[in-house]
């Protein structure tokens, strides 16, 4: 099992600090600094550098603050050619078989580069947003369903399905996709772990202690196989990888310097209304406090003191952010989809320095390798040539 890299696509805006960073919500109708709006342009700029660093695949958001990420993501593969697109939506707002539909024309359009983050959505104010009024429980027995129908769809022949949430009689999609893309799943309450087992290719965790991470993939590892079924794993972390520890840590706490405590405090108090059992253990992470931030050896919840949603950042020098995803990459983590602010800057801070790092040490597949150590090509001094 080697090490699978993913980097994100900041739909929603970007930027040098944690505050302000959507160019949506609050921010309209106002100037902000420092801010980087969406656009074709910018986002472009990210997916073709995640590619030629050598990121397998981008995730996408989903939501009202941000960019549609099926429009956004078929709209960047023309502009691209290898790099995956980790695709996020929330079941239940389009119907099973057209998003079954959707997935294979999409395989078509990017010869192969779908990928998708399964969101059932742990906050009721957002999903009202939608016109979905289910409660959280009901949410995961919808996408328990959804998820069914679209794996029916795939096969190629026509598909009944008889549920509490969906009733579909001859369900399919002319061609089938090729592959069939991979389902990326998260969720920390009891209702998810099982719909995890039965569906998710990649179960999808945020960065907590390496602890805490071992007892989840323990946790759904055993459910998957009472369903006769094997998950793979991956986690959501932030990274801010320097040459030095000390210029990581500089960088970390500068992104705090924007931050007073009427701010935090009415973050935590949005992000305390969440119904979502993995934003609650964010959350317990740093319990609203600056104090002590570092939670885990380089693994640092300031992030999460106004960002909902992934919280906690790997922090230090490229061989330490290296050490921490050795770390978890022992327990069984696969997949590592990172992010950080700016979304350009750091994936080349990463890319440049924690990637050969990986590659040195036997961590990632040949081709990433190759492709990463290959880079370079030595600079000719001017002289006429």
């Amino acid at each position: 099992m080697t090490v699978r890299l993913h980097w994100f696509l900041p739909t929603g805006g970007d930027g040098r600090t944690l505050v302000d960073r959507h160019a949506y919500g609050s921010n309209i109708g106002r100037e902000t600094r420092g801010l980087r709006t969406p656009d074709i342009e910018y986002l472009t700029q990210i997916a073709k550098a995640a590619e030629q660093l050598g990121f397998e695949a981008v995730l996408t958001p989903t939501g009202t603050w941000c960019e549609d990420a099926w429009l956004t993501t078929v709209a960047l593969a023309q502009h691209t050619e290898r790099l995956k697109f980790l695709v996020a939506f929330r079941p239940g707002l389009l119907s099973p078989t057209l998003a079954a539909q959707m997935a294979a024309t999409y395989q078509r359009l990017t010869r192969g580069r779908l990928l998708l983050n399964v969101v059932t959505g742990g906050d009721s104010s957002e999903q009202r947003r939608f016109g979905d009024h289910l409660d959280h429980d009901r949410r995961y027995e919808r996408t328990d369903e959804f998820l069914s129908v679209v794996r029916g769809v795939w096969r190629g022949e026509p598909y009944d399905f008889h549920g509490a949430h969906y009733e579909v009689e001859g369900g399919l999609t002319s061609l089938p996709p090729d592959p069939v893309p991979e389902v990326f799943f998260g969720g920390s309450s009891q209702a998810a772990g099982p719909v995890a087992a039965r569906h998710a290719d990649v179960y999808l965790t945020w960065g907590e202690p390496p602890a805490q991470v071992k007892a989840k993939i323990d946790w759904i590892r055993s459910l998957a196989e009472r369903e006769g079924r094997t998950v793979r794993f991956g986690i959501r972390l932030h990274t801010i990888s320097r040459d030095s520890s000390a210029d990581a840590w500089s960088t970390a706490n500068r992104l705090l310097d924007d931050l007073d405590a009427d701010t935090i405090a009415a973050a935590q108090a949005a992000l305390g209304r969440s119904e979502s059992v993995g934003q609650r253990r964010m959350l317990e992470l740093h319990g609203g406090s600056r104090d002590q931030l570092e939670i885990y050896p380089n693994l640092w919840a300031g992030v999460g003191l106004v960002r909902g949603g992934a919280g906690t950042a790997l922090v230090g020098s490229h061989a330490e952010v290296a050490d921490r995803i050795e770390e978890y990459h022992a327990l069984g983590v696969e997949h590592f989809v990172l992010s950080g602010y700016p979304h350009l800057e750091e994936a080349y801070w990463f890319g440049e320095g924690v990637i050969p790092e990986l590659a040195a040490r036997g961590l990632l597949s040949a081709d990433t390798a190759s492709r990463t150590t290959g880079r370079g090509a030595p600079l000719l001094a001017a002289g006429g040539r």
